[in-house]
């Protein structure tokens, strides 16, 4: 009878393992797991016609799709804050596309 309070705790680490890994990917803030801050560098690509992408401090490469003129600078340092666009496919084949929320020179 001893048995059975182990087998319980046994099953339910298991299941607790088994879920851990779907919570590894998930970013936290007030936006939910499609929202991404952070810091990075405007960057000019010669590809498909040329367009501008962001290139986050963190190596992440952003295809952002409403990217206003004033922010369209080679070499231009910005903190931004984007919604990844999962839904959407672009023929750049570069980066996330991503919908800006905002945006700032730093």
């Amino acid at each position: 009878m001893k048995k059975a309070p182990y087998l319980t705790i046994v099953v339910l680490a298991a299941i607790l393992l088994l879920l851990a890994p779907g919570c590894a990917g998930a970013k936290t803030g007030t936006g939910g797991p499609d929202i991404v801050s952070g810091t990075g560098t405007i960057t000019y690509l010669n590809l498909e016609g040329g367009f501008y992408g962001i290139v986050g401090d963190d190596g992440q490469k952003y295809d952002p799709m409403n990217l206003d003129r004033a922010f369209q600078q080679d070499g231009l340092k910005v903190k931004f804050q984007v919604k990844l666009r999962k839904d959407v496919a672009t023929i750049r084949m570069w980066g996330t596309p991503v919908e800006i929320i905002s945006i700032e020179k730093r």
